[in-house]
């Protein structure tokens, strides 16, 4: 072992790495890993060809996490090891990383060939990469033969043809490999491949074995079919897809397995614009409509992301026909699903359908859906519904909106269950952005000051929450003329409660009104209700001085706050002294 008394101090580094690396503790293995662009700058490139990398590639024998870093840090050691040039030399540890039993080492020294494979040269690419894709694709675990599957598509489109022959006859046999996580790697890199293939080999080479993993026993396999799909119909021409790709996608579309029509349906817009609008309007919309109806919700709710961006796909020639009678009543049932990710999904994306179909057929055939998804129990379903009524407004008119869709947002925020009302509170700062703050004021501000004075303690604080964010969406004026008036009035409330209420609205309102409202108009408030016969009240006051102090300037604190925070800390009650002195003690009043 070398070290710094040997008289070589350019020993040093590769001496320190030596030891780090194998110390008993992972985290210093791991640190030192980090550290090798440092120890390779440090040694030249020379000596990182022939010292550092063989011994990197004899020591691949870590935890995983340290392989892992190698892995990473190899990806970008091309300028280390002296440019493309010799970029051949970072090959042999970064093939042994990738025959490693760990999946994320393996994936992670893939993406690292994949980086260095473009710095090649073609010669280097044919007597070095290629030979390394073909040991690890002919290699006895299956380990090796998955990693190979990701590097085919880096390296084809740069060699001669025979050696792409070679190439393509190694995937091949990877696809019609005895070990489904093997297929499974090849179905996965088949759209990848195909991009980079020539039309003709796509056609006698490929299409077959798209064809075969589509109907491979293994479900996990077929669903990745689905994924290759999409990229070699986007290749072909048109009849070429019907004759060769449309077979499968149909087989995909009806498959028994819930993955696979999960699959089909995640990816239906991409298949959609692959495909093209003729297709589109012969095989898919029916399928479509399958997938939509399909027994398994995951397909349902996969399905029903996918209508607002289907129906816009749509040539516009078909699109309203199409809609109206083939996706519309698809879209009734799936109102009243059974299951909430369903309605949920659809929610999401229903109001998307308005700008598509116009004012009457919104009118007529859509409101009447949105209203049943606004009284939805699931709160995330009337959430994605409100969320998105920009949408609607733009195609219908605030008028309409407010006659259909607004009494039923009212009723909801009236509701005898306090979770329904607590729901539509939250979503009030949304709306009030959507509605604009003339028609806010019109329909729902009243509201949204009743909730402060509800019987729920849970609704009272978020009605405070929901005026602060009111504030900040509409500005102080508008605070002053709307809030602040009803927040005096119930400072002298007969009810406690409302009292306290008052002051936690203050607490947030403070901050979001700034500092000259605060002073002129809160301040005066809350100091006055220092001497209120509630002890708890009293506190309170103390609590909020303590939280608005750090806002103002230092006269309003000695003018206002220090007489009763001094009162305060002399008060019976052992609680309202506590919160008091705590507050002069923050506010650095002696």
């Amino acid at each position: 072992m070398a070290s710094s008394d040997t008289g070589d101090d350019s020993l040093y580094p590769i001496a320190v790495l030596i030891d780090e690396l194998r110390n008993e503790d992972v985290q210093l293995r791991l640190n030192s890993i980090k550290k090798l662009s440092t120890i390779a700058l440090a040694l030249g490139d020379e000596r990182t060809r022939s010292e550092l990398i063989p011994f990197l590639t004899d020591t691949i024998y870590d935890e995983d996490e340290v392989l892992l870093a190698l892995a990473e840090q190899l990806g970008n050691f091309t300028p280390l090891v002296g440019g493309p040039e010799h970029v051949i030399c970072l090959l042999p540890p970064l093939e042994s990383l990738a025959t490693v039993e760990e999946t994320v080492v393996r994936d992670k020294a893939v993406d690292s060939l994949r980086l260095i494979a473009a710095q090649h040269s073609q010669a280097d690419l044919e007597n070095h990469f290629v030979p390394l894709v073909k040991r690890l694709s002919l290699g006895d675990w299956f380990t090796s033969r998955t990693s190979a599957c990701g590097l085919f598509a880096v390296c084809y489109s740069r060699v001669s043809n025979n050696v792409k022959a070679e190439l393509r006859q190694h995937f091949r046999n990877l696809c019609g490999d005895d070990t489904p996580m093997v297929r499974r790697a090849a179905a996965g890199k088949l759209g990848e491949f195909a991009k980079v293939v020539e039309v003709d080999f796509l056609k006698s080479d490929l299409i077959p074995l798209f064809n075969a993993l589509a109907l491979d026993e293994q479900d996990s396999v077929r669903l990745l079919a689905v994924e290759a799909c999409v990229s070699i119909a986007s290749l072909l021409q048109s009849e070429d897809v019907e004759s060769l790709v449309m077979p499968t996608l149909r087989n995909a579309a009806e498959d028994k397995s819930w993955r696979v029509r999960y699959m089909v349906a995640d990816k239906f817009t991409d298949l959609q614009k692959a495909v093209g609008p003729e297709i589109t309007k012969s095989d898919l919309v029916q399928a479509f409509q399958n997938l939509l109806k399909d027994c398994e919700a995951e397909v349902r709710a996969a399905a029903a992301h996918k209508i607002k961006d289907f129906c816009q796909n749509l040539s516009a020639d078909v699109r309203e026909h199409t809609i109206m009678t083939d996706i519309l009543p698809c879209v009734k049932d799936l109102v009243v699903d059974v299951n909430q990710h369903v309605k949920s999904a659809l929610a999401s994306v229903i109001m998307g359908l308005s700008p598509i179909l116009g004012k009457n057929n919104t009118i007529e055939h859509l409101l009447p859906l949105f209203l049943i998804q606004l009284k939805d129990e699931c709160p995330e379903v009337r959430l994605n519904i409100i969320s998105n009524l920009d949408c609607v407004n733009e195609v219908i008119g605030i008028k309409q909106l407010s006659q259909s869709l607004l009494p039923a947002i009212v009723e909801l925020a009236e509701d005898t269950k306090w979770r329904v009302r607590l729901a539509i509170i939250e979503h009030m700062p949304l709306l009030a952005g959507q509605l604009g703050n003339e028609f806010f004021d019109e329909k729902l501000c009243t509201l949204c000051m009743t909730w402060l004075v509800d019987h729920v303690f849970a609704i009272r604080e978020a009605a405070t929450l929901n005026l602060k964010k009111l504030v900040e969406k509409f500005g102080v004026e508008w605070a002053q003329q709307t809030v602040i008036p009803k927040v005096v009035q119930m400072s002298r409330d007969t009810n406690y409660l409302h009292r306290m209420t008052c002051l936690f609205c203050i607490n947030l309102l403070a901050e979001a009104c700034g500092p000259d409202l605060a002073s002129r108009v809160m301040i005066p408030m809350i100091t006055g209700m220092a001497g209120d016969a509630v002890a708890n009240v009293r506190f309170n006051v103390a609590k909020s001085l303590q939280k608005i102090g750090p806002l103002l300037d230092a006269t309003t604190i000695d003018q206002h706050i220090k007489p009763c925070l001094d009162k305060l800390a002399t008060d019976p009650d052992i609680d309202v002294k506590f919160f008091a002195l705590e507050a002069k003690d923050t506010l650095k009043i002696a």
